[in-house]
């Protein structure tokens, strides 16, 4: 990254959702806007793409500063969707197709220093057929606007143009630097995050130093060092400099598996979209970096996949710094177009690779067109490309296929096999047609068993145990380098996919990024204490009030169980080979209780639990023949009388018609309780909330904070009915981005809060119905860069 004289352009921009030769000489009406910009803010269900494609305008008095005198001038746009044509003072510039990576366009010598010109851009934001991933359907929204930043950046007239590093080991570092201009001598440097000089060396533009003080990156200890680059003049003066961070590590796919650093590592993640409610993908510096850090830390993933195309530099920033290791892609979904389209697309994967290839945290490249037919012809042009501009990593292409041609250097597979009762992943030699390559389940579950916040307590407990078995059968294969679960949150999508309300209900968390049960499955491959429940046990859920078996999700060494505080029995994860933690079975609700609270001998104690359990299963209208010989043993041996038996049936599995149960679940850890869940009918509600940050930064652009909402028993416990309005009201320096007013579905809802360029203090006030209102204060502070 260029570290001298980069100037943000997000401020000052007006907005025409018609494109007009007017607005282009800066006639017409027109909105104020900032960037990050969608064309219009969507509702969080039925969004159309009605509401956002569109053929818009945007356009900025550009005056540069005086420091430009003797400078090359360039302009470069993070991200504009889908086709850019770039306008000074009337004269077309540059037209970019394809909205998912930066490009940029000189502006030497056409403002001079201190002038001021008329910057404008055309952006057709259709599905237009020419560029992918457009040409069919597609299973997400593509949104719209000019939804990155804008930069303007003064360089000398010789001056680096890349700095290209890799890591041929954890203490080895090569690097390739780009001039141009008149050729000069180079010095590069490494440097920890102490400011401390590691390694330095002059040359020309290609370098190789051993750098004995560095420690390996990795999801554990995800070590960064910076790496400079210096144009020297003829005086030994610096002309121009770039720095890129790097992590120290090695990254290789062999036939069993993944290798970090010489180690196996399997990859277990999530794939994410980079999509938000409201603002689609306009989304700045400080959102994208909560959703790598929501991952990291509250999902416990150690990968994550860029689904379906390169995403924000800021979240790969946060990856690099938290140790996410990233599979990553270029655009498409499906649909491969003509020549036309191709040459596109194959512009789009090089521009991918060199705007991307100096994050540590990608390991994979993505060079084939998300579950495309085979292309040979296409994909070795795509591979070839990979390897050249990047030879030092491997290559990939996500398919439904099993054994399509495999031209990459690692099979990605999307397994969609698990149907809930048959095994959790087909086995390597029924996928790939190469064996001696990796094999990588690149998507699972999604679309097989949608799943809502306020479904009912069997369908969220399958969504999370469907998890669990594919990460599972992956995990324990042996043949398998990782597992991507389809997918982070819910998103919206095409009026051909999804539920009624045009939502995919495929992520483990909703669309606000609050936890459905599933997301529980991965929190507990962590270190955090976890103890999630599958079921309330509220006997009303349940067919004649029989409470079933039901899971525990937690990373604990056991789980107890008590009944009115009275010790039940102790649980712990069985048959789980692939996962650190998995699902605990929780199978019998009377335990010790027969023994302790009845006074029974423990053989006695023994023959009637197990009796009582076989008819909690089918019910007392459906004794078995077997079940009635147990029962007559039980009369005869122990001296029980239908009626008691009854009666015991009525207090330890029935529970109708009595007092309430409260039942209690310790998560031990070393003989140590790490978590506790109690569950008993709740009354009194409460709303938790969960802001990613209280002090909004104006810098490059605005910020946004995320705010998300849940409503609680006061257990603690999600109370998924608690379907209530909630009111929104933002005042000061911050306002509100979406509706004023919200429903928590299935408990849960969530909202946004954005920085209005000043600084200042601003509040939430967050009102839910029968409930005290909650206040949030925030504090705006304004960056000033220089």
């Amino acid at each position: 990254m260029n570290i001298q004289n980069r100037i943000s352009l997000c401020d000052g921009w007006e907005f025409s959702p018609v494109w007009s030769e007017a607005f282009l000489h800066g006639e017409g009406e027109a909105e104020a806007v900032r960037l990050p910009h969608q064309v219009q803010d969507l509702p969080l269900h039925y969004a159309s793409t009605d509401q956002y494609e569109r053929i818009c305008g945007y356009r900025k008095a550009l005056r540069l500063p005086e420091q430009a005198v003797g400078k090359r001038v360039f302009l470069q746009f993070d991200g504009a969707a889908h086709i850019a044509s770039v306008f000074l003072n009337g004269k077309e510039l540059c037209k970019h197709y394809g909205g998912y990576t930066a490009f940029r366009v000189e502006l030497t010598g056409l403002l001079q220093p201190g002038g001021e010109g008329l910057l404008a851009v055309r952006l057709d934001s259709t599905e237009n057929p020419e560029i992918p991933p457009f040409g069919y359907v597609i299973d997400y929204l593509t949104y719209s606007g000019l939804y990155r930043e804008v930069w303007l950046e003064l360089r000398p007239q010789d001056y680096i143009e890349d700095l290209y590093v890799t890591t041929p080991s954890t203490r080895e570092l090569e690097a390739r630097v780009s001039v141009a201009g008149r050729p000069r001598p180079v010095r590069l440097t490494v440097w920890d995050t102490g400011s401390r000089c590691l390694a330095s060396a002059e040359g020309p533009v290609r370098f190789r130093l051993q750098v004995p003080g560095a420690e390996p990156w990795s999801p554990a200890d995800p070590k960064l060092y910076l790496c400079r680059a210096e144009l020297l003049d003829d005086d030994g003066s610096v002309l121009d400099a770039v720095e890129e961070r790097v992590g120290f590590r090695t990254a290789e796919f062999r036939a069993d598996g993944f290798y970090l650093n010489g180690e196996k590592l399997f990859l277990r993640g999530l794939n994410r979209h980079q999509s938000f409610p409201y603002i689609g993908y306009a989304a700045p510096a400080h959102l994208q970096r909560e959703d790598a850090r929501i991952l990291k830390e509250e999902l416990a993933c150690n990968a994550v996949r860029t689904s379906h195309y390169p995403q924000s530099q800021h979240f790969l920033d946060a990856c690099d710094e938290l140790g996410l290791v990233v599979f990553t892609e270029f655009p498409g979904w499906q649909h491969v177009g003509d020549a036309r389209w191709k040459e596109h697309a194959l512009h789009t994967l090089e521009e991918m690779i060199l705007q991307y290839r100096n994050h540590s945290s990608i390991v994979l490249w993505g060079v084939r067109i998300n579950e495309s037919q085979d292309d040979d012809e296409f994909y070795t042009r795509s591979n070839a490309i990979a390897h050249r501009l990047d030879p030092s990593r491997a290559t990939s292409g996500v398919r439904y296929l099993q054994k399509s041609h495999l031209l990459e250097d690692v099979y990605a597979f999307n397994d969609f096999s698990h149907t809930g009762s048959n095994p959790g992943a087909l086995p390597k030699s029924q996928v790939t047609p190469d064996m001696s390559k990796a094999l990588l389940i690149s998507e699972c579950n999604g679309h097989m068993f949608p799943t809502k916040t306020y479904d009912n307590w069997e369908k969220r407990q399958e969504h999370a145990l469907r998890h669990a078995r594919v990460q599972n059968a992956a995990g324990a294969s042996g043949e398998h380098a990782g597992c991507f679960g389809w997918c982070m949150f819910d998103y919206a999508t095409h009026k051909d996919f999804g539920s009624g309300d045009r939502i995919c209900y495929h992520g483990v968390l909703d669309s606000f990024r609050n936890p459905k049960l599933a997301a529980a499955l991965y929190a507990s491959q962590g270190e955090a204490p976890v103890l999630e429940l599958g079921s309330s046990l509220d006997i009303g859920d349940y067919p004649a009030g029989n409470i079933p078996s039901i899971y525990a999700f937690t990373n604990a060494d056991e789980v107890d169980l008590y009944k009115n505080d009275h010790f039940v029995a102790s649980f712990r994860s069985k048959g789980w080979d692939g996962l650190k933690h998995g699902p605990v079975l929780i199978d019998d609700l009377i335990g010790d209780l027969l023994r302790t609270q009845e006074g029974f001998s423990p053989k006695k104690a023994e023959v009637v639990r197990k009796l009582l359990n076989e008819l909690k299963k089918t019910g007392p209208s459906n004794i078995t023949a077997a079940m009635k010989l147990r029962m007559g043993y039980g009369v005869v041996r122990y001296g029980l009388t239908v009626k008691q038996v009854a009666d015991l049936y009525g207090k330890y599995v029935g529970n109708w018609g009595g007092e309430a149960t409260r039942w209690r679940f310790d998560a031990k850890r070393g003989g140590r309780v790490i978590a506790s869940r109690t569950c008993s009918p709740g009354s009194v509600l409460h709303a938790e909330i969960r802001c990613s940050e209280t002090v909004l930064t104006e810098a490059d652009t605005y910020d946004v904070a995320a705010v998300r909402i849940r409503i609680l028993d006061e257990h603690g416990n999600i109370a998924p009915y608690a379907q209530l309005p909630v009111r929104l009201e933002a005042s000061g320096a911050v306002s509100l981005v979406g509706p004023d007013t919200v429903t928590a579905e299935g408990g849960c809802c969530g909202c946004y809060l954005r920085s209005e360029g000043a600084s200042g203090n601003g509040s939430l006030r967050i009102t839910v119905q029968g409930m005290e209102p909650i206040v949030l204060y925030f504090e705006v502070r304004k960056e000033t860069r220089v």
